[in-house]
């Protein structure tokens, strides 16, 4: 059975960042969004955290 797992940032009802486990790295879709996970792509603590609790 295959588990997908989604962790999606809202503000203001928008959605600007998520990690999708199918991708593998987080997204974002806005400024402050992309902003973010960059940081979070290049942390190899929060990618490994991440990663992990699939």
């Amino acid at each position: 059975e295959k588990v997908r797992f989604l962790d999606r940032y809202f503000y203001n009802r928008e959605e600007y960042a998520r990690f999708d486990s199918d991708v593998g790295r987080y997204q974002g879709f806005t400024p402050f969004g992309e902003m973010n996970a960059r940081y979070w792509n290049n942390n190899p603590e929060i990618m490994e955290y991440t990663r992990n609790a699939v």
